[in-house]
């Protein structure tokens, strides 16, 4: 392999797939050199508008001796077996959530690829954006305090899901918790740290002759406090939206959209802390409560004392800014994961742990949930 060259073979050529070949190719040296689906119409369409070359199946891709790495953008329920025959013809991996179906399949990855010193890395890509680093420095700093309980609200649209879409079937999906919720479960693990499910439910669409799970909620326990997680499948496009909060001592921070473009932060800080804070961010809106500041600028909470300088609320971020906030963390991963192919001390800021943790969070989840 050259240090300034990287020939990319893709299985599968879906919209996701397309948009994701286009935010790799942002990188200089990235080139996309064959793709493979199912559909050979819609492989043929995709290279067409690449330049890249159609290969007939998976089989032929994987023997493709100038292909380095393979993405793959296929359901989940071939992200093993598909993961496992291009790590055993000496490719790298990269590969869409889930790992696998199963936790034991990914560890088994994981390690394959270890053996070979190949490079297998699942795509979540949340730990990318940039809220996500500032959220995490707020939490590790104490700037608001110390955490106590947090949710994700995602009211995701079906408009494109049809009853027999692959998604609504558990043996090809997984299940909304295992096809979806990763995602957020390592998130929220970046920024909390180990999580435990405590408890979970899952609701059916009522009025249908075929069982189909479109909602379902999962409790996670975390060191320092609670995070509920609600992922519901069942809105109009248009009404698709999504929302987390994570609550401090001190105050809150709301995160807006599934990928994260806008913040609100409502606090009482110090001086000190508002400094902080402001150094993290660029271009954010203020607003000062000082009708709330009572002379000593002390209350109590939690049976302690609180002594605080500013009662603000911060406005930080663009919703408007979505799609090229997506295009920018999955440059920014593709950048991060060749930087390991070519120098194994560079350290990643996702690797092979994160796919495996997320999908045993989200087993425990799957395992725990009762049918309403």
């Amino acid at each position: 392999m050259q240090d300034n060259r990287l020939n990319i073979g893709i299985a599968g050529a879906g919209g996701f797939a397309r948009f994701a070949a286009h935010a790799f190719l942002a990188v200089p040296g990235i080139n996309i050199t064959g793709i493979t689906d199912i559909k050979l119409s819609a492989a043929t369409a995709m290279a067409d508008s690449l330049n890249s070359k159609v290969f007939k199946n998976y089989e032929s891709l994987l023997k493709e001796e100038s292909i380095e790495l393979i993405y793959i953008a296929t359901p989940p329920y071939l992200h093993y077996e598909q993961s496992k025959m291009a790590l055993q013809a000496g490719k790298h991996v990269l590969c869409e959530k889930p790992a696998a179906l199963r936790s034991s399949e990914a560890e088994e990855l994981m390690a394959l690829a270890d053996a070979h010193q190949l490079l297998y890395t699942v795509n979540l890509m949340q730990r990318y954006n940039p809220l996500f680093a500032i959220v995490r420095n707020i939490v590790n700093q104490k700037l608001l305090g110390g955490f106590l309980h947090g949710y994700f609200e995602n009211y995701a649209s079906d408009e494109s899901l049809n009853a027999d879409h692959w998604f609504w079937d558990e043996a090809q999906s997984g299940g909304i918790f295992i096809e979806h919720s990763v995602h957020f479960f390592d998130l929220f693990e970046g920024w909390l740290g180990a999580g435990k499910v405590t408890h979970a439910l899952q609701l059916n669409r009522p009025g249908i002759t075929k069982p189909i799970v479109d909602r379902v909620q999962v409790t996670v326990l975390y060191k320092d406090g609670v995070v509920n997680f609600y992922h519901g499948f069942d809105q109009p496009k248009i009404l698709d939206r999504q929302e987390m909060r994570l609550q401090f001592e001190h105050g809150e921070i709301t995160l807006y959209e599934w990928i994260p473009v806008r913040m609100k932060l409502h606090a009482l800080l110090s001086k000190k802390q508002l400094e902080k804070i402001g150094d993290l961010l660029v271009n954010f809106s203020i607003e000062h409560h000082y009708e709330s500041l009572a002379e000593s600028k002390k209350v109590r909470g939690r049976f302690s004392e609180i002594t605080f300088d500013e009662h603000v609320t911060i406005e930080y971020g663009n919703a408007s800014q979505k799609e090229i906030r997506y295009k920018e963390m999955l440059t920014a991963m593709i950048t991060d994961q060749w930087s390991w192919i070519t120098d194994r001390k560079h350290v990643r800021v996702i690797d092979g742990t994160n796919g495996v943790q997320s999908l045993k969070i989200a087993e425990a989840a799957s395992r725990a949930a009762q049918n309403f």
